[in-house]
């Protein structure tokens, strides 16, 4: 695999990663009900206990993301590939 390649490998990782990363967001903001419902059923978590759950999750997603993709990413658009 060249440099070039990893690049590209990259951007799209990085593209596929946010846009999920909004949509999970999206979904929590405007059908929280549905959601806790669901997964309350789906994993016998008491509904006050995943808000936090939710919020943790998305936060490591979102460091995990830029960490691991974004900026191996940038740094390579930085070095010219």
């Amino acid at each position: 695999m060249t440099l070039q390649q990893l690049t590209e490998l990259l951007g799209w990782a990085a593209l596929i990663n946010i846009a999920y990363l909004l949509l999970a967001t999206f979904v929590l903001m405007f059908f929280p009900n549905a959601i806790m419902s669901l997964h309350s059923k789906l994993l016998t978590v008491d509904k006050s206990k995943l808000a936090p759950m939710y919020f943790n999750f998305l936060s490591i997603y979102k460091v995990m993301t830029l960490v691991f993709i974004i900026s191996p990413y940038l740094a390579l658009k930085i070095m010219g590939y």
